[in-house]
């Protein structure tokens, strides 16, 4: 994993914050974190504006430093490595059928729908696999071969369906990345996306197969987590100008293909997508309110951790920290528009 970012980040805070002074953006930021001292479940915030990180605060002895698990914003890194591997012919596209790439553990009595689910599907939770997440996650995880008990789950819909949000379908990518390819996603990640300044992955589940847990149980400090959703406000160029992340796949990415039926979002290729204080936001959550969101019409992206014991939708916290999120986007703006009265 990488060591050094973690100093030279620190520094640019410094530099950042003042840099940014004079417009008073470190300021107005300050005095947000101030008032989001009140939510009492959160942990960290960290932003990057421009290129630069401006502002970052710890609550209640949390650090932005250090690692946090990350829940489910780890689907969008996974997302990613299914990308790159399609960029690299690892794999053939979103149209490439599941069902041969995971013959091994395919139940005895298939049902005739597996052999028609994508890629494209898993990604979008359109597998129409039950889902493995919410009240089905305890006994899932629990089986001896996770794999195996994703592919077996009935039907609830037809693949390219309703939305399905499912754990068991990025856990299944995560499988067909590493039979693929012959190595682990955590060996791919620390190829595939180390080297974007900044980006580390501090622990990660695996199943009883040893395959890492795709899109859940992931340990990222909230800076790494920057330095992966500022990688996508880039167009997928790394800080030191590589093309990490295909461009295209991040706008197919960032395409709602279904919705929540629980938020009414949309939903891409593992990125929420919503409106906020105007502006086009994609998003990944994880369960508790760990948040990753990326703004490119204000070259801005934002980190939030939160305590992952509690659910942040049905308790309002989600909610909160869209609100906090549209605050920051609001002072954003406000710097831009005096910056424009000087010129």
């Amino acid at each position: 994993m990488l060591k050094r970012p973690t100093v030279s980040l620190a520094f640019l805070l410094i530099f950042s914050v003042a840099a940014h002074g004079a417009d008073g953006l470190g300021e107005r930021l300050e005095k947000l974190f101030d008032k989001a001292e009140r939510l009492t479940p959160l942990r960290t915030v960290a932003i990057a504006h421009e290129g630069a990180l401006v502002a970052e605060r710890g609550y209640r002895g949390h650090s932005p430093a250090r690692a946090a698990n990350i829940k489910s914003a780890s689907k969008s890194i996974i997302s990613a490595l299914v990308g790159i591997a399609i960029d690299k012919g690892v794999l053939q596209g979103t149209d490439q059928k599941i069902a041969p790439l995971l013959q091994a553990d395919l139940p005895a009595d298939v049902d005739p729908r597996l052999q028609q689910v994508t890629i494209g599907h898993l990604l979008s939770m359109q597998a129409g696999l039950g889902r493995t997440s919410g009240p089905n996650y305890g006994r899932w995880v629990a089986s001896n071969n996770w794999v195996r008990a994703a592919l077996a789950m009935p039907f609830d819909d037809d693949p390219g369906g309703t939305m399905l949000y499912s754990t068991g379908s990025t856990h299944l990518l995560s499988a067909i990345l590493t039979r693929r390819t012959g190595r682990s996603t955590l060996a791919l990640a620390r190829e595939w996306l180390g080297p974007q300044e900044g980006f580390s992955i501090a622990a990660w589940d695996r199943d009883p197969q040893g395959i890492y847990l795709g899109g859940n149980q992931m340990a990222m400090s909230p800076r790494s987590l920057l330095a992966f959703g500022e990688l996508y406000r880039n167009g997928g160029v790394s800080r030191s100008g590589r093309q990490l992340v295909p461009a295209d796949w991040i706008k197919l990415s960032w395409q709602p293909r279904t919705a929540s039926r629980f938020t009414g979002d949309g939903y891409g290729y593992g990125w929420f997508i919503r409106q906020i204080a105007g502006e086009a936001v994609f998003y990944g959550w994880g369960y508790g309110g760990q948040m990753v969101y990326v703004v490119p019409g204000r070259a801005l992206t934002v980190v939030m951790t939160s305590d992952e014991n509690g659910p942040a939708g049905r308790s309002g916290h989600r909610d909160d920290l869209h609100a906090l999120l549209e605050r920051i986007i609001e002072a954003t703006k406000d710097v831009r528009e005096a910056r424009s009265k000087r010129i």
